[in-house]
């Protein structure tokens, strides 16, 4: 079985990612950065969500010789200007706290009418391999609420609302937020084009 790296330390990502190619009926054995302790973090330098989710990929990719994923996704707000977007990960300043970004970001829209609370989720994903490298994009529009809601999924999951639903992605279950998701989006675009970096000699 082939192995694939993601380029993440954060379980619930690779967990996601497995489900999602295994559903497109691709079986690898898939291998997070918690299995390479030795490989330091990315620092994600990148102007726009794909420049950070390459810089990722390749990097794991060269240091441990396997294909490897990578993505970059955040949430854009229509009343901060489309922050927090490629620094939500750290937007109260440590990154992957997430209820200390999640409390800032509501702190920030104390005062905005519901009107002016629209916000997406955009995810770039890549793949690098030793042939090529693959990319794909996805994303999903939605409003945010006032309080969390939902104690599925991660991150702004417990604030926002898809458009077209009445529950925040924290309230779906696995399958359904991954039918719909930013990350599903890109994720299920870039495993048709897997095979090709999977395959390569």
């Amino acid at each position: 079985m082939n192995q694939l790296v993601l380029a993440s330390r954060n379980p619930g990502k690779v967990v996601e990612l497995r489900r999602i190619l295994e559903a497109s009926g691709i079986y690898v054995d898939l291998l997070g950065m918690e299995d390479f302790p030795e490989v330091p973090d990315v620092r994600e330098t990148g102007a726009t969500f794909m420049e950070n989710a390459l810089l990722k990929a390749r990097a794991v990719y060269e240091a441990t010789g396997l294909v490897s994923v990578a993505d970059d996704s955040g949430l854009t707000v229509e009343a901060l200007n489309g922050m927090p977007g490629i620094l939500s990960a750290r937007w109260a300043g440590r990154h992957g706290d997430d209820k200390a970004n999640l409390d800032l970001v509501l702190a920030q829209l104390a005062d905005v009418a519901e009107a002016r609370r629209g916000a997406a989720f955009v995810c770039a994903a890549a793949a690098v391999g030793r042939s090529d490298h693959v990319f794909a994009e996805g994303s999903i529009e939605g409003r945010l609420l006032r309080e969390p809601r939902g104690s599925n999924g991660f991150g702004y999951d417990p604030i926002f609302v898809p458009t077209g639903y009445d529950r925040t992605t924290a309230e779906m279950s696995a399958d359904e937020k991954d039918a719909i998701s930013h990350r599903g989006e890109a994720f299920r675009a870039l495993a048709s084009q897997l095979i090709t970096l999977l395959d390569a000699p």
